[in-house]
């Protein structure tokens, strides 16, 4: 459930889950009526690797669409970004059936089954702190970046997200030997960015 909110009338969420569907296309119906009757906005992305959603409505209402996400064991509990408007930010609600939740043109990549891992903010700060040789990598585009950046961190020079594969093949081979930090936005594209270096070395 969401905490009450402070300021604007409308909740917004966004959430992911690398889990295997191999029921995506009978999901996509019971998914639209459940936001339709609850009066909810926003994208659902559902593909046979999981499932990437960024809605919006009533606190009452996104309670109810995390009960019905509850009642699939596999879809329960995921980890949520939750803010606040004054207004509805999305127009409709679309239901879309993907062949992934986020794009790479990797197929074997499979962050359910194998995926580096996570690293909460507070360690990540106590190792900036204590400056240790750490390499911290950016695996957003141009646009996200300059908006802003971690100091000193490796800029891989990628408009999408699909360009990560053949980007690190040009990074310097002394990186292999160092503990490598890769961060986003959400968390979604670190996840399928770890398994790829992961794969590569």
């Amino acid at each position: 459930m969401v905490g009450n909110n402070l300021a604007g009338g409308v909740v917004n969420i966004a959430g992911y889950r690398f889990v295997p569907l191999p029921d995506r296309d009978e999901l996509r119906q019971p998914f639209r009526d459940i936001c339709e009757t609850l009066g909810l906005a926003g994208t659902i992305l559902l593909s046979h690797e999981g499932i990437n959603f960024f809605l919006a409505g009533s606190r009452e209402s996104i309670d109810s669409y995390l009960d019905f996400l509850a009642r699939d064991q596999r879809l329960a509990d995921i980890p949520l970004k939750v803010s606040y408007s004054d207004t509805q930010p999305f127009r409709r609600i679309l239901v879309r059936l993907k062949n992934e939740i986020i794009s790479l043109g990797m197929p074997e990549i499979s962050p359910a089954d194998f995926t580096g891992e996570e690293l909460t903010p507070q360690h990540l700060k106590a190792k900036l702190d204590a400056d240790e040789d750490v390499v911290v990598l950016d695996t957003r585009n141009g646009y996200e970046i300059r908006i802003g950046t971690f100091e000193n961190s490796v800029d891989l020079n990628i408009s999408s997200f699909r360009d990560f594969p053949d980007a690190i093949t040009n990074l310097p081979e002394e990186m292999k030997e160092k503990e490598i930090i890769m961060f986003c936005t959400g968390g979604i594209r670190c996840e399928k960015a770890s398994a790829v270096m992961l794969n590569a070395g």
